[in-house]
């Protein structure tokens, strides 16, 4: 779910988390009607928060014996996957040490870690690499991406559009509590009237020529010695450009081809304009 700040990312998190009760509507987890049965849905679910969930006075393994024992995990089991998790999260070394000492990423990889402990079907992440070090989200990343090809199915929030494009294979952008646009990235890039941009660079760019070549295509813009062409599907239509820029005798200097990014589409559905809440 890829929206701007108070869009209704986490409050929609917080419903299918059982956490908040929604006031219409329907929500199942893993075939189990929220409402009925919400206690089958939380045994299937496991929760990243926003906020770190922690005790910072406890140790990292003495707060995975916590979170796991409220899930019914105990004894030798529940060490084994203790241990699984540190090794996935890559916190080994520092299990022994309390939370407080803990770096803002490293306190985000055992927020993690209690999620994991009961090895849920469905995983929410609510924003999980919020201000955290580089290091910390690419390793963030990589285990997303090893849960989801183990078959764990992760529903994600966040409003960077990088995470979403590396991350997600449906793509929901929610604005105002309602989803707007759902979809692949391939699919979303063919909502609309948005066009992809071949960008030309010119070394003899005159009036004259500029006025030549803007008789054969209608959707286009002079940038000074650049020229800018409009389709919605650009790659099939450059070599028709490059003949005919040739054919005006127009220099080509570089070419740069500009495909819909996610960026694009998130700002044509939900506006230019920042809006908080």
């Amino acid at each position: 779910m890829l929206g701007p700040n108070g869009a209704g990312k986490t409050t929609t998190i917080s419903i299918m988390s059982t956490l908040v009760k929604p006031n219409e509507g329907e929500v199942n987890i893993a075939g189990h009607d929220l409402k009925k049965h919400p206690l089958d849905c939380k045994k299937n679910i496991g929760v990243v928060t926003q906020e770190i969930a922690l005790y910072n006075e406890l140790s990292a393994f003495d707060n995975l014996l916590f979170w796991g024992s409220m899930y019914h995990v105990s004894g030798k089991e529940l060490k084994n996957r203790i241990e699984e998790t540190f090794d996935l999260l890559g916190l080994k070394d520092r299990k022994n040490d309390k939370v407080k000492t803990y770096s803002g990423g490293m306190k985000r990889r055992v927020n993690i870690a209690s999620a994991l402990l009961h090895r849920p079907k469905i995983l929410f992440m609510d924003e999980p690499t919020v201000g955290i070090d580089p290091q910390s989200r690419n390793l963030i990343f990589e285990v997303v991406e090893k849960l989801h090809n183990e078959g764990m199915t992760i529903v994600y929030t966040t409003h960077y559009m990088e995470e979403a494009e590396r991350l997600c294979d449906r793509i929901g952008i929610i604005d105002n509590g309602e989803i707007i646009a759902e979809g692949t990235l391939n699919e979303l890039r063919t909502l609309g009237s948005m066009k992809e941009t071949a960008v030309l660079t010119y070394t003899n760019l005159t009036d004259e020529r500029y006025k030549t070549i803007a008789k054969e295509w209608n959707d286009h813009q002079r940038i000074e010695n650049k020229i800018n062409f409009y389709s919605r599907n650009i790659q099939g239509e450059l070599s028709k450009i490059i003949l005919k820029c040739n054919e005006f005798g127009l220099d080509i200097q570089h070419i740069d081809i500009q495909k819909i990014s996610l960026e694009t589409i998130f700002l044509s559905l939900t506006g230019k304009q920042l809006r908080d809440r």
